[in-house]
């Protein structure tokens, strides 16, 4: 018998799993295919936790295998001295089993004698970042899979200073979890868990918390005061998380007419509104771009199920919308954040600004004009929440804002993971100061793009699922590494930038860098006249990523190369 099969026969006679969660492995009893995919690996506990398609077997995501993580990280937690008694915080979005996987985290957690506070609903992953630090906790758990499609759930652990668990201690954790049985993970019930006072719920004292802490990084609540009669945003959850701290928070600096897309303001683990619940495609904004013409909003803002990402939209001179790319997006708050803070004479002495190797370049300039300095780290919030920390330490830098072209910024050091609570209070008090000047929010943009440049970055994702696409994954980063290009859509490549190998050689010239980075699967071409293409597996999804950017001499310019580079990188990997 084939070993996945082994795996498929031995949950389906096992008196640990539950008659009718057993009742869905029979279903499947034909169907060789399917129990392949479920069994023949088991789900990856990575550094950033598991993430996978909801259903029983050891390659799903299921309360068996969260478990699981959970006394790995349990038994992790209790290595450490003093660690138990500070306890873990947990908190879960809209997605479907969220409650319930939070639940049984808590649980475990309980029966093993450390406490667990947790959430009764649903809340925002920057609460949790927050609420780790705000009731000082070991460490902290949050069940989401952030923009994934629905038939997707996750199980993200972060440490004490409220980012994801760094290096080397999510390889310590990794090994734990790997350790343990599924048949060996405690148990106890919330009657027993709450009477032993390892369970506990979180009040709203901490959420009151949060709120203040967003509120303090707004830059101009009397000019939001002098337009808030006239300005109005439309505003969607996408059916997640963020549908109450986002409208709290607007409303209470100073936001009068917030227009919420009705179809879209509960939580829905099913997202039937949209295909994924991803502020990134421009067809999750269709509902709010009807309610915003009928009640002519000044901007269209969209949180995704986890409310850590924020996408916007904004009319342009021609009455058309426009959708915000995460770049753009972040180069706007770049440039509010700096040059406000600059103004007001709050900018720090030593200030930075930190972006991922795969986010616009347009930040460059705009540093250098603020006196800031730019540092790049790899894809992943967690490496810009490291910079903070770091720093922290040190003294050497002071953290005034870091994003990510995945739609994800934070302003403040009060968590460690990005914000769209936060974020969505700001990009509307840009547009805000904008409208105050008679400007919109898209001229606002054009004035950038003028002082800096045209700046245009795009992104591809090839999805590849099951096995024959991880392995697919595997053999295109391969081929590429092997024989790297010495030329992409007519640009000759003057860079090749290994992360996995850390080396960085010029083509041209035969000269090579350092990189103090750490090794992750990441190749980077740094092309003639500024251009760049970078490629990677997605870490969260079956995807191949491919991100590109240029800089044009108009905008026109700027947006046909980018074309030309993703239509070229399209049929340049097929051919691999």
């Amino acid at each position: 018998m084939e070993d996945y099969m082994a795996k498929y026969e031995s949950w389906l006679s096992s008196d640990y799993f539950d008659a009718e969660d057993k009742k869905e492995l029979e279903a499947i009893k034909n169907d060789k295919k399917e129990i392949q995919e479920r069994f023949y690996k088991e789900l990856e506990f990575g550094t950033a936790g598991l993430r996978g398609i909801i259903g029983m077997g050891t390659n799903r995501m299921n309360k068996y295998i969260v478990g699981k993580a959970t006394q790995g990280l349990a038994n992790y937690i209790l290595k450490q001295p003093g660690a138990a008694q500070k306890g873990v915080a947990i908190a879960f979005d809209s997605r479907n089993m969220s409650y319930e996987f939070a639940q049984t985290t808590a649980l475990v957690l309980s029966a093993n004698k450390i406490k667990a506070y947790i959430y009764p609903e649903l809340r925002p992953v920057p609460v949790l970042s927050f609420t780790i630090r705000h009731l000082g906790c070991t460490a902290g758990v949050v069940i989401t899979a952030s923009h994934n499609p629905a038939k997707y759930n996750g199980y993200k652990v972060y440490w004490e200073d409220g980012g994801q668990v760094p290096a080397p201690r999510d390889g310590e954790i990794m090994k734990e979890v790997n350790a343990v049985e599924i048949t060996e993970v405690k148990k106890t019930t919330i009657e027993e868990a709450k009477k032993a006072g390892y369970y506990i719920e979180i009040g709203p004292e901490v959420d009151d918390a949060y709120i203040a802490a967003i509120k303090k990084l707004s830059l101009n609540g009397d000019i939001i005061k002098k337009v808030a009669d006239g300005f109005k945003i439309v505003y969607t959850p996408l059916h997640g998380s963020g549908n109450k701290p986002v409208r709290r928070i607007l409303k209470e600096v100073g936001f009068k007419n917030v227009y919420v897309v009705p179809e879209q303001e509960l939580p829905d683990g099913n997202f039937p509104t949209v295909a994924f619940p991803n502020p990134e495609f421009p067809e999750s904004f269709a509902l709010a771009i009807e309610l915003a013409k009928k009640v002519e909003a000044d901007i269209i803002v969209a949180t995704d199920p986890d409310a850590d990402r924020v996408g916007g939209i904004v009319k342009t001179s021609n009455g058309d919308y426009a959708i915000l790319t995460g770049n753009i997006s972040g180069s706007l708050l770049t440039e509010y954040v700096l040059s406000q803070r600059k103004a007001k004479g709050t900018l720090s002495k030593n200030p930075a600004v930190v972006k991922t190797i795969v986010t616009t370049d347009m930040i460059k300039p705009m540093c250098e004009a603020y006196g800031a300095k730019m540092f790049d780290v790899l894809t992943g919030f967690k490496y810009i929440g490291d910079k903070i920390k770091e720093w922290e330490k040190t003294g050497e830098y002071t953290y005034e804002f870091g994003f990510e072209e995945s739609y994800g910024s934070l302003a403040g050091t009060y968590a460690r993971d990005k914000d769209a609570v936060a974020a969505t209070m700001l990009l509307c008090e840009l547009a805000a100061v904008l409208k105050d000047r008679g400007l919109t929010l898209y001229e606002g943009l054009m004035e950038l793009y003028e002082k800096y440049g045209y700046y245009k970055e795009g992104i591809k994702s090839i999805t590849l699922e099951g096995i024959e696409g991880l392995e697919r994954i595997s053999y295109i980063m391969e081929a590429l590494r092997k024989n790297p290009p010495t030329d992409l859509a007519g640009k000759k490549v003057e860079w090749l930038c290994d992360f996995k190998e850390k080396q960085f050689k010029n083509l041209i010239t035969g000269e090579t860098e350092e990189n103090n980075l750490p090794s992750s699967n990441v190749l980077r071409y740094k092309l003639e006249g500024g251009a760049w293409v970078c490629v990677r597996p997605s870490g969260t999804e079956p995807k191949l990523k491919i991100y590109y950017g240029i800089k044009g001499t108009s905008l026109a310019h700027a947006e046909e190369e980018v074309k030309n580079l993703e239509g070229f990188m399209g049929d340049y990997v097929d051919k691999l």
